[in-house]
Formats: C-alpha cells, sequence, structure tokens
C-alpha cells in the first residue's frame, strides 16, 4: 500500500486557512480553526483511551475562532506536521494520513 505524501504546503494568514497539495493531485484547504479544533494530542482527545480515532470532518469544517492565528508549521520527520497556535498549543502531530482522510468526503 503506497501512503499519500503531500507534494506541497502553504499557510495563507489572511485567508486563515492551510492548503496541502497531496501527490494524489487532490488539494485540501484546511481552516486555522478547524485544524485547532481537530487536534489529536491526548489533551485534546480527553485522554490516551480516546486516541488514534479519525478526524472529525464536521467540526473541521465549522470550527469557528477569529482570535487563533497560526504561528508556525514544523515537520515531525517525514510523516507529519505539527502546529504552534497563538493561543499557545503545540502538541499535536498531525500525520499524513490523518490531514489527508480529514479533508476526504
Amino acid at each position: 500500500m503506497t501512503k499519500i505524501r503531500p507534494i506541497g504546503i502553504k499557510a495563507d494568514r489572511n485567508k486563515r486557512i492551510v492548503t496541502i497539495d497531496w501527490d494524489d493531485g487532490t488539494s485540501c484547504d484546511y481552516s486555522f480553526a478547524g485544524l485547532r479544533a481537530i487536534c489529536p494530542c491526548v489533551e485534546c482527545q480527553g485522554g490516551h483511551d480516546k486516541m488514534g480515532k479519525p478526524a472529525d470532518k464536521e467540526l473541521l469544517r465549522t470550527a469557528v475562532d477569529e482570535n487563533l492565528n497560526l504561528e508556525s508549521v514544523e515537520a515531525v520527520g517525514s510523516y507529519a506536521i505539527t502546529f504552534v497556535w497563538s493561543d499557545g498549543h503545540f502538541a499535536g502531530i498531525f500525520a499524513w494520513d490523518y490531514l489527508y482522510n480529514a479533508c476526504q468526503d
């Protein structure tokens, strides 16, 4: 099985979205608030027993937080990225498959 990989990642702070272009030709836009809302870290998920679930696609689409800003995006090895948010949160490791599956209908 071939893993999906990003070929481009762009953060637009004016539009407040992160765009990821995937190697299968698809492109996904993720709002800052949506990404923060679906953070996969243990704190945000509510404990270790709730880890590993797919992203809540509805929450990704509907989350709103006009005060939240993206401070930086950092690579985590070759398999994920992490976001540093203006609210001080930075613990979520967003694996490529988690992000890709989150934007698929």
